[in-house]
């Protein structure tokens, strides 16, 4: 009887032990036994805040019964994420270059890592508050960006490509090479990416030019094959692709896997390539900013974004490839085996990193892409006939007034 008794004493003490956790993990949509929550729970009601800057459409936020991974994080930390977003690696380096705003975390591309850490934008981590970085492949780590990783840590890889319309697109051969950006075929069909930095790497591979610059002359290459591209695109586009190429507004479009594979979730006629010439690898990473005065809670935020059932949440909601090994585990099958997700070995052996040029190279680059995108190729070639026309039209009619007074005076 005293054995029954104490048993059920136990059982009831066990029962409210794991009580807060099963309504924690309720809240938070999580396996919260899986986290270590101790450490997560450092800072509960402390009422900190962190601001995160990241991409758009580049996190599982809720939406269609995913995680809500930032409001999981609040849940299990007690810290409140302000949370906004960017376009592109340019205007992310530009708004905190400027001072416009302090972020605690960004999330920019390799090439974008070296160059705020050549410029002093970025803290160095400290690698002890972030233990799941144990999680990430080893393959993604020591790069030349960031050699050692004391900048950053890897959140999500992946490859630039052509996302086309199959039915608009029947000849596979078309979007075998970049060449299908200056197609005339599809005039007023193709979109192309509005970032200097892809623009240029997927011209310069176009031309048989190294991916990197190495000179004004080769920029100058592109930028000249660039402005006679603006005859056949149809608009400059950045997260305006996802509503485009969905709605087959489009035929062909660069742009990178990881939202080709959310494009042809949501359209199967579109399907994805890697040109024969070759294409850019990137990794975008977890970084701090050096303005940040909160570079514990951050790191915290970090952390959480690496634990498995977070990592899985987010690749399953942006369809970026995961370099955390044991997100790559839980994976199914038909993931693991989609070459648009995870492109075969063949394929990546093309691909290249992007690297920084140096800040006088990467200041003329930016230059010449302002100077593109100004350039109006597509109308002066319409607009100076019709000036010239205009003009033979105005002398012809001030003759023939002339000729008249000239009668009437006569």
């Amino acid at each position: 009887m005293k054995k029954r008794i104490l048993s059920l004493l136990l059982a009831i003490m066990m029962a409210a032990l794991l009580l807060p956790v099963t309504a924690l993990a309720e809240e938070t949509g999580i396996d919260t036994s899986a986290l270590d929550m101790e450490y997560y729970g450092r800072y509960k009601d402390k009422g900190y805040s962190i601001s995160v800057y990241n991409w758009g459409e580049y996190i599982s936020d809720g939406a269609d019964g995913s995680l809500d991974v930032n409001k999981a994080f609040e849940e299990v930390t007690g810290i409140k994420v302000i949370y906004s977003n960017y376009d592109t690696n340019e205007s992310m380096y530009a708004k905190l270059k400027n001072g416009g705003a302090v972020y605690d975390v960004v999330i920019p591309s390799d090439y974008m890592i070296s160059r705020m850490i050549a410029e002093g934008m970025l803290q160095k981590l400290d690698m002890s508050n972030i233990p799941n970085l144990r999680n990430i492949n080893e393959i993604y780590l020591n790069q030349s960006y960031d050699p050692g990783n004391e900048y950053s840590v890897p959140y999500t890889w992946g490859v630039l490509g052509l996302i086309y319309n199959t039915k608009l697109v029947e000849d596979e051969s078309v979007v075998a090479s970049w060449g299908a950006l200056w197609s005339e075929a599809y005039m007023d069909n193709i979109l192309m990416i509005n970032n200097s930095k892809d623009a240029f790497g997927l011209t310069f591979m176009y031309l048989g030019l190294p991916i990197n610059a190495e000179s004004t002359e080769q920029v100058d290459k592109a930028v000249e094959l660039l402005k006679d591209q603006k005859n056949v695109i149809q608009a400059y586009v950045a997260d305006e692709i996802f509503d485009k190429m969905i709605g087959e507004e489009a035929a062909i479009a660069p742009y990178f896997n990881g939202d080709a594979v959310t494009m042809i979730q949501d359209n199967p006629d579109l399907a994805f390539s890697i040109p024969m010439e070759g294409s850019n690898i990137f990794t975008d990473c977890l970084c701090v900013p050096v303005e940040s005065q909160k570079r514990e809670l951050a790191e915290m935020y970090i952390n959480f974004m690496l634990e498995p059932e977070v990592g899985m949440a987010n690749t399953d909601a942006i369809g970026y490839s995961t370099p955390n090994k044991l997100v790559y585990e839980m994976l199914d099958d038909e993931t693991k085996d989609d070459t648009t997700a995870y492109p075969s070995e063949e394929e990546l052996a093309r691909c290249e990193y992007y690297n920084y040029v140096g800040p006088e190279l990467s200041l003329y680059i930016d230059s010449k892409w302002a100077e593109v995108l100004t350039a109006d190729e597509k109308y002066s070639a319409m607009i100076m006939p019709m000036f010239l026309g205009a003009c033979v039209a105005g002398i012809i009619a001030l003759n023939i007034v002339r000729a008249t007074r000239k009668k009437r005076d006569e």
